[in-house]
């Protein structure tokens, strides 16, 4: 199947979102309590974004209730937090030839869910409320299998697909639209203290398995193979691969997060990056 064919701006994400909802409580009315509460009785992406998380994260200890309230308490103070979920949905809906609809990644994609109740987590970090923020991960991580340290810092129209085993650490920075799989680990090299987890470039893509180590720059469009060991800085626009990662191709192709292709060029350079 075709990727998703996002229309033109006269239609927001939003109405993509709200129309495919309409459409699919005619088709399957089984489903129309859940669709009306969760997308179709709000007013705007903020309304239906929050009670989606607090839907998913809500238990015994902290209730549903009290996760809305937070999250739109973060929206509100930081409208960037909708925006940059916005830029999101619509890098699954550009990068993932599985979906049928805006629906698919909004009510059942671990990825986007974890990415999207993360955010609200970092914004509670940058408030002082850091037991709270930790809270918020501990829950998305034993719903999603996605732990991400509410201090790490994301971009904008980032793409988790599948989501499950991604780690990524404490000081770690990702860029605005880096595409990654599932096992992907951006993780330190020891037990030191500091600045110790990768910086991954804008538009870089990761592939299944891939593990980033260490204070280390994966420059802009870059690309790393599924399964590669990556423990030195890539160059910008570059591929690596392997264990350790070695250089495949320089330069690689223009957007790799885009495009996600995870072939690889016939020639190898013969030395360690």
């Amino acid at each position: 199947m075709a990727h998703l064919e996002i229309v033109p701006t006269s239609q927001s994400l939003w109405d993509q979102l709200r129309a495919a909802a309409t459409e699919a409580v005619r088709d399957e009315p089984r489903l129309a309590s859940l669709l009306n509460a969760v997308i179709l009785s709000h007013s705007d992406l903020a309304g239906a974004l929050s009670f989606q998380i607090a839907r998913k994260l809500g238990d015994s200890e902290l209730g549903a209730m009290t996760i809305r309230e937070v999250s739109l308490g973060a929206f509100a103070a930081d409208p960037g937090i909708v925006a940059a979920a916005e830029a999101d949905l619509q890098a699954v809906a550009e990068r993932d030839p599985a979906i049928r609809s805006l629906l698919q990644p909004f009510l059942y994609f671990k990825g986007f869910q974890a990415l999207e109740a993360w955010r609200v987590a970092h914004w509670l970090w940058g408030q002082g409320r850091e037991t709270l923020a930790f809270h918020f991960q501990s829950r998305i991580s034993e719903l999603f299998q996605v732990d991400i340290h509410p201090a790490a810092r994301m971009g904008a129209g980032i793409f988790i697909d599948h989501g499950t085993g991604v780690v990524i650490g404490e000081t770690a920075v990702v860029g605005d639209e880096v595409s990654m799989l599932h096992g992907v680990t951006l993780g330190g090299t020891g037990a030191e203290r500091g600045d110790r987890h990768p910086k991954i470039g804008r538009g870089v893509l990761l592939g299944a398995g891939a593990k980033v180590l260490g204070n280390i720059l994966v420059g802009d469009y870059a690309k790393v193979a599924s399964g590669s060991v990556v423990l030195k800085a890539v160059p910008a626009g570059c591929t690596v691969a392997g264990v350790p990662a070695r250089l495949v191709n320089c330069p690689t192709e223009a957007t790799p997060a885009r495009t996600m292709d995870h072939t690889l060029a016939d020639v190898v350079y013969d030395f360690v990056i």
